[in-house]
């Protein structure tokens, strides 16, 4: 039998407390995990949050219904912010071939959109930005197998310059075109020209020949590759228009109001007389009359006058020389 041993003699409260001293003194495995600080988790880094963040922005200015024009301008501003973020402005021989893809198509969207919000000044500099990025060679983009919209942002800028009248600067664009198809850059379809190339350079083939109604049926909605190159096509009858009636007030003293209608490509002759008013025209008894014709005119007049005069005085002195000699 076992002896009972009093558990009054028993100090419970002091072994415990020698108990925990004694563990505390313990060097164990588990006590240095339980010290040791948390272990970080893997977080987002920059470059990663910047292109979700500019992917999404994408996502929402090719939405359809497009978003505002104040919207944006606002979405665009954020994602130029993005691309700075990646530095990607620039592309650079260590950019990641993504992250250029992600670049081009955020600067081709920022110039086609500006487009459509009539912008032009930011078209011609995203269209500057973008030349950069299309000039890499294909293996930049890693075997991606597209250029992206890099055709229609070239027939649009080539479209631009005609509306301004630079034909310089069209034929220099024109050239670089022309030396990298022969290296087998820029083609359409079976080899040939592009087409959104090939609307410009057409249109001021027929410009040069002076063949203004081939233009005007041309910039016709079913005659247009895109609905961008609309726009531009527009300012360009504008542009024709103002070339015509600049030649016309030097060949005619007047014309009658159809005619006018038919010769500067409007609608009705409505037009006609909103036109005339903007170019200090008169439209009387069914005619539209040219004031600067007639001031060239009258200054012609003088001129002659005052030659005759001259004339006259030269062979006056002709013949005192001839009476002195």
């Amino acid at each position: 039998m076992c002896e009972e041993i009093p558990t009054d003699d028993i100090d419970l409260a002091g072994m415990l407390t020698n108990f925990r001293s004694e563990f505390d003194e313990i060097e164990t495995p588990e006590k240095h995990l339980c010290n040791h600080p948390p272990i970080p988790q893997p977080a987002m880094t920059s470059n990663t949050a910047a292109s979700s963040a500019l992917t999404k922005i994408l996502s929402e200015l090719q939405s359809k219904p497009p978003p505002s024009a104040s919207k944006i301008q606002s979405l665009l501003s954020a994602a130029k912010r993005q691309l700075l973020a990646l530095k990607s402005l620039l592309p650079t021989p260590d950019t990641p071939s993504a992250i250029l893809l992600l670049a081009r198509k955020t600067l081709e969207t920022g110039a086609l959109l500006s487009i459509h919000l009539g912008d032009s000044d930011a078209f011609v500099r995203y269209y500057q930005q973008l030349l950069p990025f299309y000039e890499l060679p294909e293996s930049a983009y890693r075997g991606d197998g597209t250029k992206g919209q890099r055709s229609k942002i070239t027939g649009l800028y080539l479209l631009l310059l005609l509306t301004r009248g630079d034909y310089a600067g069209f034929h220099t664009v024109l050239e670089g075109l022309e030396v990298e198809e022969a290296g087998g850059g820029i083609k359409g379809e079976g080899g040939g020209r592009d087409e959104f190339i090939q609307y410009p350079v057409k249109l001021e083939r027929w410009l040069m020949e002076g063949s203004y109604d081939r233009v005007w049926a041309a910039t016709k909605r079913e005659g247009v590759p895109s609905e961008e190159f609309g726009a531009f096509s527009q300012t360009l009858v504008g542009t024709i228009r103002d070339e015509i009636a600049s030649c016309s007030e030097k060949a005619y003293p007047s014309l009658p109001i159809a005619n006018a209608k038919n010769l500067l490509f409007l609608e009705n002759e409505g037009g006609v007389i909103r036109f005339a008013e903007e170019h200090e025209w008169v439209v009387q008894d069914g005619r539209v009359y040219f004031p600067l014709q007639q001031e060239d005119a009258r200054t012609e007049k003088e001129i002659l006058n005052a030659s005759g005069e001259v004339i006259e005085h030269t062979i006056g002195y002709a013949r005192e020389l001839e009476t002195i000699v």
